[in-house]
């Protein structure tokens, strides 16, 4: 890496002392420099790189930095400085390809931008492979229907209770959204009935029969094993009432997500998290534990009433999380 680094230098100390078509040259030299080595350098040496990038990057036109930041913004080794430069140009064409696709764009920079950029920014934002909870808060009260709609579509957006109330709110009136908000298998149920209150006829409609036809698949698979449940079942302790209050609670206020579900398990608090599983279903429910002897642990899967298809195969939860203890919860009911 001693050449690459040494040119590297030299183009530091000629940015001041160069034409705004060498400085440009220099910019496409120093990215393929980059882009073939970066496997290689150190962290000192991206550094390096970074800095000159940013240097660069100041004193260069606008279709050099469009070009630049699509050669950046799918490398998931690309220098940071750089990155959160380029994602917040106020030129869309310069900062797309980095709102879009750099996985090394850290949240608090697409938070900042999505508070302060125009829509189209955020609407490149919305575009992203993964959306986390405070991003989407901005993007949902900020954005306009294009943005919300895009956001909405999302399947690796994640929302808070208070995004997904912003997405019902927002619904009204917009067959579009309150159809696209109302088909996402993560809406709490209280908001969904919310939702359908607001809908247009057509809309209701269409979310009424879908839901109906999920609910007939979670009936059919409760009906193989709710008498097995029922038999074994005994009466709920105190425990297990005040977990449900909690649980309750929790899911009327929209916090009750599967994060607060692997808090439970980590926690080792057995029965608040029966009594979010139940609460997540959506229904009714009667809840049985059953401990079978594995021989592999299995990873921790809330079941709601999406995931309840699968009931019969899929592990709720590890309990304890290190054991061979395979915890299998169902939660079930008559519809």
């Amino acid at each position: 890496m001693g050449a690459p680094l040494e040119l590297i230098h030299q183009l530091d100390s000629s940015i001041a002392h160069s034409t705004d078509e060498r400085r440009s040259a220099m910019l496409r030299h120093l990215t393929d420099l980059f882009l073939v080595g970066s496997d290689a350098y150190s962290d000192d040496e991206v550094d390096l790189i970074d800095d000159v990038f940013v240097r660069l990057v100041a004193t260069i036109e606008e279709s050099s930095r469009a070009l630049l930041a699509i050669r950046l913004g799918p490398v998931p080794t690309a220098p940071p400085k750089i990155l959160r430069l380029l994602a917040c140009d106020d030129v869309i064409e310069v900062a797309s390809p980095v709102l879009t696709q750099a996985e090394r764009l850290d949240t608090e920079t697409l938070i900042q931008c999505a508070k302060t950029k125009n829509q189209e920014h955020l609407l490149a934002i919305s575009r992203r492979k993964s959306l986390p909870e405070p991003l989407t808060d901005v993007l949902v009260e900020r954005g306009d229907q294009q943005v919300v709609l895009s956001t909405a579509k999302n399947s690796g957006a994640r929302f808070s209770g208070k995004g997904f109330a912003t997405l019902v709110r927002r619904s009204h009136g917009d067959d579009q959204l309150a159809a696209c908000v109302g088909t996402r298998r993560d809406l709490p149920p209280e908001l969904f009935e919310k939702l359908l209150e607001a809908a247009s006829e057509k809309v209701r409609a269409k979310l009424e029969v879908e839901r109906r036809y999920l609910k007939a698949d979670i009936t059919e698979v409760v009906g193989h094993v709710s008498d097995s449940i029922r038999t074994a079942a005994n009466d709920q302790p105190l425990g297990y009432a005040a977990a449900q209050v909690l649980a309750e609670s929790l899911h009327r206020s929209g916090l009750l997500t599967p994060m607060k579900l692997e808090e439970f398990a980590a926690a080792d608090r057995f029965e608040e998290m029966v009594a979010a599983l139940s609460v997540m279903s959506g229904v009714p429910t009667i809840c049985s534990a059953f401990r079978l002897e594995l021989t592999v642990s299995r990873p921790f899967m809330p079941i709601t009433s999406e995931a309840m298809p699968n009931a019969t195969s899929t592990a709720a939860a590890t309990y304890p999380p290190n054991s061979k203890i395979f915890l299998f919860v169902i939660s079930c009911a008559s519809l």
